[in-house]
């Protein structure tokens, strides 16, 4: 016993590294899901000498919820609750104005020079779908003093309250003789119109690193990759075909072609998680005589029938994934056009993470199989499971709207 112990001791010791990583990526999986982020938005013009309008969209019940809960309104959550889906909201919003105001205006700040600009409410509260969400919209003349530049702060909506995690602000903007878009988040919660091109551009890639590096589907649905693929040219393949497809989706989005409801997509998003980890599993099964052929280069150093459905199937639910990604930026109608040039470097800030995962993680998971190809099998078996297992999870619960 003691020998076999000792025999395979690698094995079980690799295994309980894999457990714990699995452990670790998990842990946090439900607070870090699609399921739980919001965007803002606001249109910032300037329609007369020392007035800035923004005309801001906030997501309904999540207005509803924190607008009540921060100014202690317990009625307007029960009012704003009673007639949620009924298309009578707008009367609800109306009814309880001078809350909403309140909770937005000490949230949502703009400047002139540093002096502060006086908020005060312009025309009646109005609701608006944004990709079949219901969104309250709130117009806010800003009276500023003269000045050079405007800067806008925004922590609507913050983690601290408990309700959503990483809220997005996107700022599509006209002032200053200027005109943009800017992205704000937690981390980085103010822009100013005196901000260059480059830097505008650099919040998005910042923003898009950030998207899938705690993005945990879809380092999940990356490691189900990295795990199932042969040779590094195997992963690069796939992940180019996953980048493709995304890349695709964005245009397609930005252009209003493709509007896919996120009561759909995100329940899929997550059954791609789980087949892909599947896939894995699948053929571990099928050579579980003949192990070493799961590894074994095929002939010619082409690929084989098995390779290929696997890259048309990473391409088809790439695209799945680039609607998600849309979704985190609301690029589902044909204003986000504007945003074209900013998107793609949120793009191209995904895949500089994404590379990043292959080059530290795939090398590492191949020296393991050529030292101790039964320990690699193991750990790739182990972390295919728990990527499965919780695809599976996400998959359930985005499909019955829970968690």
């Amino acid at each position: 016993m003691t020998a076999l112990i000792r025999r395979h001791r690698t094995t079980w010791i690799a295994v309980g590294i894999a457990v714990a990583a699995a452990s670790v990526l998990l842990a946090p999986a439900a607070a870090h899901g699609h399921g739980f982020t919001t965007t803002v938005y606001v249109d910032a013009t300037a329609p007369e000498p020392g007035v800035v309008r923004a005309e801001i969209g906030l997501e309904y019940d999540l207005l509803v919820l924190s607008a009540s809960a921060a100014e202690d309104a317990p009625e307007f959550f029960e009012d704003g609750m009673d007639v949620f889906g009924t298309g009578e909201e707008a009367e609800a919003l109306t009814a309880h104005a001078d809350a909403i105001v309140d909770y937005v205006t000490q949230r949502l700040e703009l400047t002139a020079d540093d002096v502060p600009c006086l908020p005060e409410r312009a025309g009646a509260l109005r609701v608006d779908e944004r990709h079949d969400v219901p969104y309250a919209v709130l117009t806010l003349d800003y009276g500023c003093e003269p000045a050079a530049a405007h800067e806008l702060r925004s922590t609507l909506f913050p983690d601290e309250e408990g309700f959503v995690r990483g809220t997005v602000t996107i700022v599509d903007y006209e002032v200053d003789h200027t005109a943009g878009s800017a992205t704000l988040t937690r981390q980085d919660p103010a822009f100013s119109t005196e901000q260059t091109l480059l830097e505008r551009l650099g919040r998005f890639f910042v923003l898009g690193s950030e998207h899938l590096l705690f993005g945990i589907d879809h380092i999940l649905f990356l490691l189900a990759l990295i795990v199932g693929s042969r040779r590094l040219r195997d992963i690069v393949l796939a992940a180019t075909a996953f980048t493709a497809a995304h890349s695709v989706t964005f245009i397609l989005a930005a252009l209003g072609v493709v509007s896919l409801p996120a009561a759909l997509v995100e329940p899929l998003i997550a059954l791609s998680i789980a087949v892909v980890g599947c896939w894995y599993l699948w053929r571990v099964w099928r050579q579980r005589r003949e192990p070493a052929q799961l590894f074994a280069p095929t002939t010619g150093g082409g690929f084989d029938r098995t390779q290929l459905a696997r890259f048309a199937v990473v391409f088809l639910f790439g695209l799945l994934h680039g609607v998600g990604f849309a979704g985190a930026l609301g690029i589902h109608e044909p204003s986000s056009w504007s945003l074209l040039g900013a998107l793609l470097v949120f793009n191209l800030g995904i895949e500089a993470v994404q590379v990043a995962i292959i080059v530290v993680t795939f090398p590492i998971l191949l020296a393991l199989r050529k030292a101790a190809p039964r320990t690699g099998l193991v750990v790739g078996v182990v972390i295919a499971a728990a990527v499965t297992l919780m695809g599976l999870v996400w998959f359930v619960q985005r499909l019955l709207g829970i968690g």
